[in-house]
């Protein structure tokens, strides 16, 4: 090796840092605290408005200051419930989602493909062997009665 084919240690250095960042970012990321459903995911599923659960037709209406008020305690009595609710349960549930998606991660990269692999390298030496067992017994067999048969001549003959 030549001098410029050597990595200097600066080089080395600058590589190591870049790799570190790299795998420093995955883990931490920066997390968007506006669009916080940037897949859609929930698109269709959660947006429950008032409007979706409560309404009175035409001419059954409560007094204005009932459905005022009704709004408004759906509306905020919602918002602080969910609130509540994720400040209390938001962590544990992550932690726990976490750990299944770790899990279903683990047992696919170390049993599920490789077991899937192992079943193909099995079934390819499996085919090989039906190959080869159709190709000495089967083809010769059918090859003589494809002879027999290439000289029967049919004729279709209309009677009156």
């Amino acid at each position: 090796l030549t001098a410029s084919h050597d990595p200097t240690m600066a080089d080395q250095y600058q590589y190591n840092t870049n790799e570190e960042k790299i795998v420093k970012d995955s883990h931490t990321k920066e997390i968007d605290l506006i669009n916080r459903d940037p897949k859609l995911i929930n698109e269709d599923v959660i947006k429950v408005e008032f409007e979706d659960v409560i309404a009175e037709p035409d001419g059954t209406h409560s007094l204005d200051g009932v459905w005022k008020l009704s709004y408004t305690t759906f509306t905020v009595s919602k918002y602080w419930c969910y609130r509540i609710l994720s400040a209390i349960f938001g962590i544990p549930m992550a932690l726990l989602w976490g750990f299944l998606f770790a899990c279903i991660s683990f047992c696919h990269i170390w049993a599920v493909v490789p077991c899937i692999k192992s079943c193909l390298i099995e079934s390819q030496c499996i085919s090989r062997i039906y190959s080869l067992c159709i190709q000495t017994f089967c083809d010769p067999f059918f090859e003589a009665l494809g002879k027999i048969f290439s000289s029967v001549k049919v004729a279709l003959r209309k009677e009156v």
